[in-house]
């Protein structure tokens, strides 16, 4: 995948993911033929990756619990 079809997956500005590389917050990556390319699968796991930190409370805060969730109890 390219940096623009990269960015587009990722719903990021071509910018933005060129500073997550500068940051090494991006997806793994590799210059070949002078293009800087991300392999799909990577790509996905790194959304994956995030999705589940987001989720599994991963040095976040956990979303409050629903009543449903709590036996109706919201405290």
């Amino acid at each position: 995948m390219t940096v623009r079809e990269t960015a587009a997956r990722l719903k990021r500005s071509e910018n933005a993911l060129r500073i997550m590389l500068t940051n090494h917050t991006a997806p793994p990556s590799a210059v070949i033929g002078g293009r800087r390319l991300f392999r799909t699968s990577d790509v996905e796991d790194y959304i994956r990756r995030a999705f589940d930190a987001a989720t599994h409370d991963e040095g976040g805060a956990a979303a409050p619990a629903t009543a449903t969730e709590n036996g109706g109890n919201t405290e």
